[in-house]
């Protein structure tokens, strides 16, 4: 099977500091790979060059055998989705949010998409209509996670989301990523919670920016 993804010895250097070195890693499509390790072993740093956030300064990243250095910026983003710790929500409610994918692409608001998004959820059409001053820390996620998805990236980065939610929250993320991942969405999650890490298909552990056997 050809990988979605592959690095080859890629690293990454911040003037003489090196962060990331020797990373060999490849990822299938389909699969959910959870990335684990202390603070500062390099888990973000690494996810956000996958997502082009970021140069990586040695080494290659390839995607459908392609380096992600040659496809357009804004066409390869539309295909690597990224969720934020702390997600940014747009306008005043949740509609709004989940417009904007089809705003920055100059298209009409497909309102049966999302309402179609919402149901994936058990979320009501009721719930579009709330603003964003009145959600909850879970309820951000899942607004942010929708407006990733509604557009059916290959690849969602998902960066520590339910850090700081309770383990009710925590039960629906866990969730919401399952139902996203068996509709074909190949997953990065990176995460020290033990429920998301017991619920992975591959566990990659990191530490000091070096893949750890």
């Amino acid at each position: 099977m050809n990988a979605l993804i592959e690095l080859k010895n890629v690293g990454y250097q911040v003037k003489d500091k090196t962060i990331l070195s020797n990373i060999n890693l490849k990822i299938n499509a389909g699969t959910k790979t959870t990335f684990v390790g202390p603070s500062g072993a390099g888990k973000s740093t690494l996810a956000r060059l996958i997502a082009r956030m970021i140069s990586y300064t040695s080494g290659s990243i390839t995607y459908k055998g392609k380096e992600i250095t040659d496809y357009e910026p804004t066409l390869y983003r539309r295909k690597v989705s990224y969720c934020f710790q702390q997600p940014t929500l747009f306008g005043n409610t949740v509609r709004d949010n989940l417009n904007f994918p089809f705003v920055v692409r100059k298209e009409k608001p497909d309102q049966e998409r999302i309402i179609q998004a919402l149901k994936s959820v058990n979320l009501s059409a009721n719930f579009l209509d709330m603003g964003v001053t009145e959600l909850s820390g879970g309820e951000r996620q899942w607004v942010a996670m929708l407006r990733n998805i509604i557009f059916h990236p290959d690849i969602l980065i998902i960066d520590e989301v339910s850090a700081g939610l309770d383990a009710d929250n925590k039960k629906i993320i866990n969730h919401l990523i399952n139902g996203i991942n068996k509709k074909g969405v190949t997953i990065l999650q990176i995460t020290h919670d033990e429920s998301e890490i017991n619920n992975a298909q591959n566990i990659i552990k990191m530490d000091s920016g070096k893949l750890v056997q």
